[in-house]
């Protein structure tokens, strides 16, 4: 082979090894892996998610003790509202009661109606006694002595005394009640109207409205009688003033 001929193969040789040589960098990048390499980024996902299961095991931990929360408030929200309605079931039956036995009292007192003797009237306007105390005692009257005419002026005293508070429109169904039972239908009338027109929010307006209603057909008004019962039956549909408002219109 002429000399030239073997240089040339020699050059030739020479490049290729050089050519070949290049990619010996690919290999020890694969040992020494850089700083975002998929080593580390799943290392760092691995972080991400055990730091996400305990946030959540920890909020699961927080709604479940809210939820333990709400069902004992609902729980107690429950009872007290079952007490409520049993507490307002037995007020009417007391109130309903009271109604029977002192028509009873006073149809069976007609020839000898009882007196309130001056005594008594003074003792109920000359007792400093507080709201609370002064509005007991004029119940206490009729649910325990049955001296229905003697609570008529603790009522009335009652009502001068403390005209803001918050028995007012008990006051004033009380006289009313007392009143009309005593046939004394046009002052019955006044302190039952101003029960249903003065104090809307009150529990015994429904009561009122159906004595209104009563004494209206007493007096041949069935006009207004069947207009006042309606609108009871109307504004209070689920009380027992409702359904006796119903039975009474059935008959009108």
């Amino acid at each position: 082979m002429k000399p030239n001929t073997i240089l040339a193969a020699l050059m030739l040789l020479s490049g290729s090894t050089q050519v070949w040589a290049a990619p010996a960098p690919v290999s020890e990048a694969a040992n020494n892996p850089s700083p975002g390499s998929v080593e580390q980024r799943i290392a760092q996902l691995e972080r991400m998610m055990k730091t996400r299961n305990l946030l959540q095991i920890e909020l699961q931990q927080q709604l479940n003790l809210l939820q333990d929360e709400v069902s004992q408030v609902r729980g107690v929200t429950e009872e007290q509202s079952y007490k409520l309605e049993k507490v307002l079931q037995r007020q009417r039956e007391l109130y309903q009661e009271i109604e029977n036995r002192v028509s009873k009292v006073y149809e069976q007192s007609t020839t000898a109606p009882v007196i309130v003797s001056p005594v008594d009237a003074t003792q109920a306007l000359s007792n400093d006694l507080s709201e609370n105390e002064a509005y007991d005692r004029a119940v206490a009257l009729i649910m325990q002595d049955k001296r229905y005419d003697a609570a008529i002026p603790e009522f009335q005293s009652f009502l001068t005394t403390f005209p803001n508070s918050v028995y007012i429109p008990n006051a004033h169904y009380w006289l009313g009640q007392l009143l009309s039972i005593k046939n004394d239908d046009a002052n019955a009338l006044v302190h039952f109207k101003k029960v249903v027109e003065q104090f809307p929010e009150s529990n015994k307006r429904p009561d009122a409205m159906l004595k209104l209603g009563a004494l209206y057909e007493k007096q041949q008004q069935l006009d207004l009688a069947k207009q006042m019962l309606n609108t009871l039956i109307s504004e209070y549909p689920s009380t027992t003033a409702a359904k006796l408002a119903t039975e009474r219109l059935a008959k009108i």
